[in-house]
């Protein structure tokens, strides 16, 4: 054997896919020690995906606390394209699943606020383009939190606006003000990253395929 090409996804909590590559290549040489290995990490738009991209654009990491799903601070990080312009947001990173404890998980209550901190924060360096992760959330708000964090306020059928975005206050968006929306996003491009073509609502709809794994009944 002369050449083999490693592309492995990460492991699911437990390895990167990094690290896959690095072990099964070390299981080939073990075999076919004068054989070339070109090891390639991949992701699909979950965990794993902000480390591959920055390694393939060689970006650096932005450390960042943000609000998790449950709006309790958490550290996390996003990445940046060597040029400066592409930011890279891995929303398992900061509203995603292994963040909740599984007697926490509700997505009537869980908000992806903490994904659009993180938007905001690339604006304000001078990012202007987005590729986004959205695989593994611990959330089923439509967005409504990661708006709010850019500014959009949802207002209820009296004119009141509403608390944070979570799965719960969906049915009382009545109306959107978008007065204070962050200036910027006028100008940016967002690339959503998923392996799935689920739309919104309906049998094969997100949130009825997904919203249970997020704790829904």
């Amino acid at each position: 054997m002369k050449k083999v090409v490693i592309a492995i996804d990460s492991f699911k909590g437990c390895l990167p896919s990094a690290e896959a590559g690095k072990a099964a290549a070390e299981g080939i040489r073990s075999v076919f020690p004068k054989c070339e290995i070109l090891s390639l990490p991949i992701a699909d738009g979950g965990e794993g995906m902000l480390d591959v991209l920055i390694a393939a654009t060689n970006g650096r990491e932005v450390q960042i606390s943000a609000h998790n799903p449950l709006m309790e601070w958490h550290d996390t990080y996003y990445g940046i394209s060597e040029d400066g312009k592409t930011a890279f947001i891995e929303m398992a990173s900061i509203s995603g699943l292994p963040l909740v404890p599984p007697e926490k998980r509700n997505p009537m209550l869980t908000t992806s606020y903490g994904t659009g901190e993180l938007i905001r924060d690339a604006l304000e360096r001078g990012c202007r383009n987005f590729i986004i992760g959205i695989g593994g959330s611990a959330t089923n708000d439509a967005g409504l939190g990661m708006l709010q964090a850019l500014g959009f306020r949802f207002l209820d059928k009296e004119g009141k606006i509403l608390e944070t975005g979570n799965g719960k206050i969906l049915m009382e968006v009545a109306s959107i003000d978008t007065s204070f929306v962050h200036p910027d996003l006028r100008t940016s491009h967002f690339t959503v990253a998923c392996d799935v073509q689920n739309p919104f609502y309906g049998l094969e709809g997100a949130a009825y395929i997904f919203a249970p794994q997020k704790g829904a009944d």
